[in-house]
């Protein structure tokens, strides 16, 4: 018979070595959202969308100007020398000359709703076109202002994205067919950026913020090995009952931002170094047979449909409704909230409102993990419902578009319609490049209101970007892309463009002190 004391000896069994396991803690981050894109709850929707674009042509036109005075001014072509002209309609035939306006592309395939009326077609959702460009030149580029409206043509024009909404100070002469032969363009560029800690500079380095009283449920890096903290940024999870294809991706990147995935060591040295998940957009996914139902059209044939009494039912409909998916990123928020904070913005998919600025998804859709949230606090605004100086809760559910502060850097970040819709203007496929764009034209949404849905401001029109923003990331996107843009004046912009983990099952890593950026895969083998 074997003793125990000869087991123990071979190797196979050892006796518990007695030390205490290391007490693992996540380092704290210094986080500060604002509050640039909530609304009222009571506001109307009466009002006309034109003072949008009135609102917008305000506020960027003069940094049009002054970039298209410091260009052009003195530029003699033919012995002509360029002059500035106040409105579109005062451009004269043959006269060498500059304007600014806003751009607005005459597409057939962009969706009308003037069309829609006149031909008494009632649809209830946004429109799937893949694409507006046609390419077999029946688009129109125009430049218009308060004045009235003017055909831009020229090969200048290839040289640059253009979208309805942008801000642009075309040079060049009208022609005969009344055209205005474009010779150059430019927009706004990069606003000013502000300081690093601009917002938080009495808390820079310190860790006296309301992440601290989380300290002893979470963990952080090795005392003896300091490292920079790391903020993870992933969109598309798409939670959903209908496709358990990733499942187990899902489960595995759950327990990697736990820290369970991977030995201790790397637990210690790079996992407690990711200080705050933000999430952007599509959380939840609609059913299979959701995605495939078309859109309900009212039946222009019969006059029943408007007033036939339908079948009175109470509570929800479980056939247009299905809770599992909320149940289930509710679930994988309940369990990662005790060691992480967690920024959410809504997206395309999400239980929110439709229209841009998505307001935060309502926490009765978190009965768990509504528990981190902030309490409802009164503030600022018409309703007194906007908070003013509120602490950001451990779980922050936040707008889409959303801006903030983190480690003192400037974040800008959307859920990804603005990109989407941008996308089906141009015939590109260079997402970065759009990005870029909407950068330097200083507006985060330049197609809202025309095809992407939006609120109809009428003071205010906070898709203007006032300060350039040190990192901005864009969700839900086809693959991974990130680089960094530079401005006239210093400014320095990491672009990210975060990928769908439902179609890649990629987390994007971000170096909060240097910027720098890694993509992590779950792979399941």
């Amino acid at each position: 018979m074997v003793t125990l004391d000869e087991v123990l000896g071979s190797g196979l069994l050892q006796k518990p070595s007695g030390d205490a396991p290391e007490a693992l803690q996540r380092q704290i981050t210094n986080y500060k959202p604002l509050h640039t894109f909530q609304l009222e709850k009571s506001r109307p929707y009466q009002q006309q969308y034109a003072d949008i674009y009135f609102l917008r042509l305000t506020k960027i036109r003069p940094a049009v100007e002054a970039a298209a005075s410091a260009a052009w001014e003195g530029t003699v072509l033919g012995g002509e020398k360029v002059k500035r002209v106040e409105r579109v309609l005062d451009v004269r035939q043959g006269e060498l000359c500059w304007v600014a306006g806003t751009v607005y592309m005459d597409m057939p395939l962009k969706p009308s709703i003037l069309e829609d009326v006149s031909k008494d077609r009632w649809i209830s959702a946004p429109t799937s076109v893949g694409h507006y460009y046609s390419g077999d030149g029946d688009d129109a580029v125009m430049l218009e202002d308060d004045s009235g409206r003017i055909r831009l043509v020229g090969t200048a024009l290839q040289n640059h994205f253009m979208v309805t909404g942008c801000i642009a100070a075309v040079m060049g002469t009208e022609n005969a067919n009344g055209e205005f032969e474009v010779i150059d363009l430019l927009f706004a560029e990069l606003p000013p950026q502000p300081e690093r800690w601009s917002l938080s500079k009495g808390k820079k380095g310190a860790d006296s913020s309301e992440d601290v009283e989380m300290m002893d449920a979470s963990f952080s890096g090795h005392p003896h090995k300091p490292s920079s903290k790391k903020i993870a940024l992933v969109s598309g999870l798409e939670f959903s009952n209908a496709d358990t294809s990733y499942a187990m991706e899902l489960n595995l990147l759950l327990e990697y931002l736990l820290g369970e995935a991977l030995d201790p060591s790397v637990q210690r040295d790079e996992l407690s170094h990711i200080t705050r998940l933000i999430i952007a957009g599509n959380s939840i996914s609609t059913s299979a047979a959701e995605q495939a139902k078309p859109a309900a059209a009212f039946d222009t044939t019969t006059v029943t449909n408007k007033f036939q009494p339908q079948n009175k039912k109470y509570g929800y409909d479980s056939s247009s409704y299905n809770p599992i998916p909320s149940q289930l990123f509710d679930n994988f928020l309940s369990e990662l909230l005790p060691t992480m904070p967690v920024t959410l913005l809504p997206g395309a998919l999400d239980p929110a409102n439709a229209s841009y600025p998505q307001q935060p998804i309502h926490p009765a859709m978190f009965p768990q993990s509504r528990t981190y949230m902030s309490p409802p606090k009164t503030g600022v605004g018409k309703d007194r419902d906007v908070p003013e100086d509120e602490e950001p809760g451990w779980f922050d559910n936040v707008t889409n578009p959303w801006e903030g502060e983190i480690e003192g850097w400037r974040v800008l970040g959307t859920g990804g319609q603005n990109l989407d819709d941008v996308f089906k203007y141009v015939e590109s496929e260079d997402r970065l490049g759009m990005m870029e764009a909407m950068c330097r034209w200083r507006c985060v949404a330049p197609t809202a209101p025309d095809t992407l849905w939006a609120y109809p401001f009428q003071e205010d029109e906070p898709f203007v970007i006032k300060e350039c923003p040190h990192l901005f990331f864009v969700g839900c996107q086809p693959e991974f892309a990130t680089k960094v843009i530079h401005g006239s004046d210093g400014q320095a912009v990491r672009l990210i463009a975060v990928p769908s983990f439902s179609e890649t099952r990629e987390v994007v890593l971000v170096d909060a002190e240097t910027l720098d950026v890694e993509r992590v895969k779950i792979v399941v083998e």
